[in-house]
């Protein structure tokens, strides 16, 4: 065993008992919930080594990354069922490299963004290339900061009806970043998120948004104590020098 392996095992082993207390604490169970390691910052070896650790499930922010990685396992022989996640920022000229590739679009920041996703999508449907629609979640600015992209949460609201009728998509679910270094915004940001979904589903009776893609390295546990069933760990899982509080 390397020492870098030993090293995300332990981490691993630390993030699960973590998390357990967070979701103790809040009355849930693993039954909801996923741990993504992101693996934006890290090679093909470093995921490889992740994998051997237990990680099954990752997220890039590049769609250039993504595809590498998927070409880097595959030539390396990895046949465990992996899954791959695309979180970042998506352009309109790179979604095609994400079509097919991505089990899920993180990051449908606009109604445009959206309609160009199922657009393509539809097309690959009707060629074959494609089984079903495109997972997705729907990105918010629930925190309202000028840096970070997102429907605002009203946006969204006079969005739906439009978002709903969209043919190359399935929404999924909701996804948020918090303010870094700010628990108790982070508090409020994931509860604003998760209360938003349940005023979605409550106006939309047949829509059903389970997923709520929040919480990073160093906010995971106030995400999961306020609902999150999806928290995204890049420094945690793979810096030696990230410190757990």
């Amino acid at each position: 065993m390397t020492e870098y392996l030993d090293l995300i095992r332990r981490r691993r082993e630390e993030i699960i008992s973590r998390a357990d207390a967070a979701l103790t604490r809040a009355g849930r169970s693993w039954s909801d919930v996923k741990v993504m390691a992101v693996s934006k910052t890290v090679g093909v070896e470093q995921v490889l080594d992740a994998i051997r650790a237990g990680y099954r499930f990752f997220g890039e922010n590049r769609p250039q990354e993504l595809v590498r990685k998927l070409e880097g396992l595959e030539a390396a022989g990895v046949s465990e069922d992996v899954r791959f996640d695309m979180i970042g920022n998506l352009q309109t000229n790179k979604i095609n490299a994400v079509l097919g590739r991505a089990a899920c679009i993180h990051s449908i920041s606009s109604l445009h963004l959206a309609e160009a996703v199922s657009s393509r999508a539809e097309r690959r449907m009707g060629e074959g290339l494609l089984a079903a629609p495109q997972p997705v979640l729907l990105e918010v600015n629930v925190s309202g900061e000028a840096s970070k992209s997102g429907f605002a949460p009203d946006d969204l609201r006079a969005s739906m009806d439009a978002l709903r009728e969209l043919r190359g998509i399935h929404i999924e679910g909701l996804m948020t970043m918090a303010p870094r270094g700010d628990k108790g915004r982070a508090r409020e940001t994931f509860a604003g998120l998760r209360t938003l979904r349940d005023e979605l589903e409550a106006t939309y009776a047949d829509m059903s948004l389970p997923e709520l893609s929040c919480g990073m390295s160093e906010d995971f546990e106030i995400a999961l104590e306020e609902g999150s069933t999806l928290v995204r760990l890049g420094r945690v899982v793979f810096d030696p020098a990230f410190e757990l509080e």
